[in-house]
């Protein structure tokens, strides 16, 4: 085939549908191109121009461009107009490479940076486009980084939550993770005070710890169907875990032990999880309470959307927390989109209520 400007149009359609959409779309573009159809036209847009549209929030904003009402949505079309880059970071404990979201244009402030640790069986890309945080990032103005657990680390690239060795501070994974935010941070304009991290999974489980062992580093720490901070110490004790079992060591623990939460948390758990039973949820809260029984609990119904029980805690120590009982809901990402995996689009949008709660907390 000869190739005109019209076949390169299609070829540069197919890598934008790659970056924003996902292999299907690009496939679907390259075949066409084949086919002697050219570029499909988007949104009125010109050919190479792709667009990708999200039903995602649009939020007022205040100084710290802070979402007030996260459940207030309008459709719009975001583009993945920022930089999409693959970096890594070596330690003694190994290396491992993170893709870096980098809004467009040229910040005014410092900058909050948001890390994302994917679940089993999923990489940066995929979670990027499941929990759609880079569309949040370019309107809100935050930078999040993906890093990525490769295969050699874990067969199914689990993050490694329920070995002794990878769930202490400057060890292990923890301590690969750690160093990439530092990086990031040494490297980019960001505001040290809102640095957080969340994960899903395998990777909430990871976030959990890290928020444990880096109080200093995380202002605020989301878990999604994961596990508590060591409530498993090797792969038979994870799994009765995720069964909703209790490690011994972590059943003594109590609510103004040496383990009390330092910093704020939010926590999703659907309550129809068959892979991470939904007890879990209340284990990572666990030292936190309601300050007033009745008070701070809300059941939020929407149409067309799941049903969710949202508690509002707070801890011995004053540290507030929230965990979002979503009813009905799988192992998966609430409101996410079908462009990536473990995602479940009818649930409330867990990407903008994680953004919301974060902002709310910068480090005191």
């Amino acid at each position: 085939m000869k190739l005109n400007e019209e076949f390169l149009n299609s070829m540069h359609e197919a890598m934008v549908l790659l970056r924003t959409r996902g292999p299907a779309e690009a496939t679907a573009a390259i075949q066409r191109a084949l086919r002697g159809e050219g570029t499909r036209p988007t949104n009125g847009m010109s050919d190479v121009t792709v667009s990708s549209p999200v039903d995602a929030p649009r939020y007022r904003t205040n100084r710290y461009d802070v979402p007030p009402c996260a459940t207030e949505r309008v459709r719009t079309d975001v583009e993945d107009r920022g930089h999409f880059s693959t970096h890594a970071y070596s330690n003694a404990a190994g290396r491992r490479e993170y893709r870096l979201y980098v809004p467009a244009g040229t910040a005014s402030t410092p900058m909050p940076l948001v890390v994302m640790l994917h679940g089993c069986t999923q990489d940066a890309d995929d979670f990027a486009a499941g929990t759609r945080m880079n569309a949040l990032a370019e309107r809100h103005r935050f930078l999040v980084a993906y890093p990525v657990q490769p295969k050699q680390a874990n067969p199914s690239k689990c993050w490694n939550w329920f070995r002794p060795g990878d769930q202490s501070r400057e060890r292990g994974e923890p301590s690969l993770i750690a160093g990439i935010t530092r990086e990031i941070i040494a490297t980019h304009d960001v505001d040290p005070t809102r640095v957080y991290v969340a994960g899903l999974s395998a990777g909430g489980a990871m976030a959990a710890i890290m928020i444990s062992e880096y109080p200093e580093l995380y202002a605020a720490a989301g878990v999604h169907s994961g596990l508590a901070a060591r409530c498993a110490h090797n792969l038979p004790s994870a799994l009765a875990a995720m069964k909703g079992g209790t490690h011994p060591a972590e059943a003594r623990r109590t609510q103004c032990d040496s383990f009390a939460p330092q910093r704020p948390m939010i926590v999703f758990h659907g309550d129809a999880d068959a892979t991470v039973h939904l007890s879990n949820a209340a284990r990572i809260v666990r030292g936190f309470e309601k300050q007033h029984e009745g008070v701070d609990k809300e059941c939020r119904r929407g149409a067309g959307r799941r049903d969710c029980t949202v508690d509002r805690l707070v801890s011995c120590g004053g540290v507030d927390a929230e965990l979002w009982t979503i009813h009905g809901a799988p192992h998966a990402w609430a409101g996410g989109s079908s462009r990536g995996s473990y995602t479940d689009a009818s649930g409330p949008d867990a990407s903008a209520e994680m953004l919301r709660f974060f902002l709310e907390h910068p480090q005191p």
